[in-house]
């Protein structure tokens, strides 16, 4: 599996690229290498492509794939600049990887840069009341988590004792109910841009160690982490709209997957979509052109205020974020 997502990495990247540089003329300004949380063993930074103009503008934070375990906040540098183009600042992210750091690293870190992006909002002019979340593969499954959360934080501790051979399984459930009183309105996000993501893990072979470098073990061995990992389990109406997009022939993950997230934010009557980029796979639909013009509508009708004046030409039509 490592070596397929090498492949799609270096397959994605000059596709988001070629989808940033279509026929955008808004300037911007670009600040690499950011900290934006301490950790143990050293900072986590963040490059932030803030447009020109007085602004405030609605900021969207840029998650990069990597199955939880590779990739850098550079690998979807095309975006972020090309969202900053459009009237976004964009912040894109390193976070923890496994398998030296295992879930719920990875969410608190994104947890932790949203809370920097509102606590920094002025410097970077960004809305604080207007930030949605963007990644692919393992940063769409992170931003859609993000979204289901509300800002609610994982207990690592707490997964663990769930976990506990001892421990019934109706404790699991009774832990994932106490999240909806631990939501922080500053770790929310507005809208959420998830592409090739997996959405719940709840589904995978009980006894099966193809995730246990990022959550630990089989299923059965860790349920609690199997359940909070999975987005489609936290969906309530309160949610923020999502978009998703997910290649027809995907093999990695299959379009199931998000199909049954929007099944569970349709009962919730929360406001979604899901482009299928029709004969493709998980690689191929990271830079579809089509479905980065959705996404990006998605975020404008979404975090743009209708009465904002434009800080720029508007994009040409049909081009791509």
């Amino acid at each position: 599996m490592k070596s397929f997502f090498l492949a799609t990495l270096a397959v994605a990247a000059p596709l988001f690229a070629a989808a940033a540089r279509a026929g955008e003329s808004q300037s911007y300004e670009s600040h690499f290498g950011e900290v934006y949380a301490a950790r143990d063993d050293g900072p986590l930074k963040a490059d932030v492509y803030v447009p020109e103009g007085a602004g405030p503008f609605p900021g969207v934070l840029v998650v990069h794939g990597g199955a939880w375990r590779m990739g850098t906040r550079a690998q979807l540098s095309g975006l972020a600049e090309r969202l900053a183009r459009e009237g976004f600042t964009a912040v894109a992210i390193s976070y923890r990887l496994a398998p030296k750091h295992l879930f719920p690293a990875q969410v608190e870190d994104c947890q932790d840069a949203v809370r920097w992006m509102r606590s920094n909002a002025a410097r970077w002019k960004i809305d604080p009341e207007r930030i949605g979340g963007l990644g692919y593969s393992a940063g769409g499954h992170l931003v859609a988590l993000l979204g289901a959360l509300n800002g609610a934080p994982i207990d690592a501790a707490e997964l663990a004792a769930a976990d506990a051979a001892d421990a019934p399984a109706a404790d699991v459930d009774d832990l994932a109910d106490d999240l909806t009183e631990k939501e922080d309105p500053a770790a929310r996000l507005q809208a959420v841009i998830a592409g090739g993501a997996p959405c719940d893990f709840r589904v995978m072979p009980s006894d099966s160690e193809r995730l246990a470098f990022w959550l630990g073990g089989s299923r059965s061995a860790k349920p609690a982490e199997y359940r909070f990992a999975s987005p489609a389990a936290f969906v309530t109406a309160d949610d923020p709209p999502m978009f998703f997009y997910h290649g027809e022939d995907d093999q990695l993950v299959p379009v199931a997957s998000p199909e049954w997230m929007c099944e569970q934010l349709s009962q919730c009557h929360v406001d979604h979509d899901l482009y299928v980029v029709p004969r493709v796979g998980h690689g191929a639909a990271a830079g579809d052109s089509e479905a980065l013009t959705r996404a990006a509508a998605f975020l404008k009708a979404h975090l743009q205020a209708a009465d904002a004046a434009p800080s720029a030409p508007a994009a040409p039509a049909g081009a791509t974020p």
